[in-house]
């Protein structure tokens, strides 16, 4: 196997590649319609049969179920996880019929970069070693179903399991979005909370006499949203109902609070701020509860995944291809968990675009080439 071999090969899938990202995307995966991510898992363990590698479907209850596609399964090596999720938060029908369309450069559509584009992608360096007789390691796909919840909606099961997939593998490669020659080493957490206020009911003419929950929520949301230090600790507080109308003092009133934050440390910080805030009454007759709606841990700063993406490094520039450099989110992922259970990661290594959680996603053709071609070299020299 030569260099000029893989990258040959993968030239020539290139419009195959085009195609097979244009269908998963028509196959829209919201992340709540289980049966819309699920069609997206069976397209690619069918595209895994056809391939011969191994195919595992770990069946969840109410989220898609997670899919693993491991070619070379026996091999001695030590293995390789590329990874990507199949949900999107578009709901069906937000981008007309049919949803996905392309133009000379670009690839519209629900999905299409976030984060579909780097499932299919990983897919494309996969077969393209494959038909170029790699053999020396496994290497997994492994397809998160839930991650645009956090993973709550599985109660947090379909990330455990990839993390015990990827377990002992030598890297794991996020193909979450990518931004032009940067790769992340390192995210916010994101903890989210609702809070529900009780308060008393009353004639807006004797409001005196009533206790308005909406005016609570109002005091609680001002001091959550006093965390706005964008290097650590946030809060948007951005849903909000209460109040049934307006000649009537409102007596309940929910909101969700959206704190993100850079450490464990930080964390803690949040919560600890949470429970004071929700046992804090500025409004007498008021009372608040709150529930820890989901979670998703930082992805810190670890001397594995700063050496893992040096030594990528090391490999783009052996083969002649652009370097990448270490990079900071504000989003998290999946890859705070793998690096939380010390696999070595380099996260959004996908493909580009942008509009990202928009009507306007996008992702640019030729990005679906590029990122072949990082995660194909990736494997087979790491």
């Amino acid at each position: 196997m030569t260099l000029e071999l893989l990258i040959q090969k993968i030239d020539e899938l290139f419009e195959t590649y085009l195609d097979i990202w244009e269908d998963v995307c028509n196959l829209e995966s919201p992340t709540d319609c289980k049966e819309g991510v699920d069609a997206v898992g069976r397209y690619f363990a069918a595209k895994g049969r056809e391939f011969g590698w191994k195919v595992e479907i770990l069946p969840q209850a109410v989220s898609g179920d997670v899919v693993v596609l491991t070619m070379n399964p026996d091999a001695p090596g030590q293995p390789i996880a590329l990874s990507g999720h199949i949900d999107t938060v578009h709901p069906v029908g937000s981008f007309g019929t049919p949803a996905v369309h392309r133009d000379k450069t670009k690839i519209y559509g629900p999905g299409v970069t976030d984060c579909k584009g780097g499932a299919v992608a990983a897919l494309y360096a996969m077969d393209a070693l494959a038909r170029c007789g790699f053999t020396d390691r496994p290497v997994m796909l492994l397809l998160q179903s839930d991650e645009e919840k956090g993973s709550a909606l599985s109660g947090y099961s379909t990330i455990r399991s990839i993390c015990e997939k990827a377990q002992n593998a030598a890297a794991f490669l996020n193909c979450e979005p990518s931004s032009a020659g940067q790769a992340i080493l390192t995210r916010k957490g994101i903890l989210r909370y609702e809070f529900a206020i009780r308060g008393k009911a009353a004639h807006s003419a004797d409001c005196a006499n009533g206790a308005n929950a909406i005016a609570e929520a109002a005091h609680k949301i001002l001091a959550l949203e006093a965390m706005k230090d964008c290097a650590g600790l946030t809060c948007n507080c951005g849903v909000i109902s209460g109040g049934t109308v307006a000649n009537v003092v409102a007596e309940e009133c929910r909101f969700i609070a959206d704190i993100r934050f850079a450490t464990a440390k930080e964390m803690e910080q949040a919560r600890q701020t949470v429970q004071r805030v929700a046992g804090e009454t500025h409004v007498p007759g008021c009372v608040c509860t709150v529930t820890e709606v989901s979670r998703r841990p930082a992805m810190e700063n670890v001397e594995k995944n700063v050496d893992l993406l040096r030594r990528m490094n090391e490999i783009f520039a052996e083969t002649g291809l652009p370097t990448l450099q270490a990079s900071s989110g504000a989003g998290g992922s999946d890859a705070a968990y793998t690096t939380l259970a010390g696999i070595p990661c380099v996260d959004s290594v996908g493909t580009e675009g942008g509009g990202i959680h928009s009507i306007h996603e996008y992702g640019t053709l030729e990005s679906m080439r590029t990122t072949a071609q990082r995660l194909a070299v990736t494997v087979w020299k790491l």
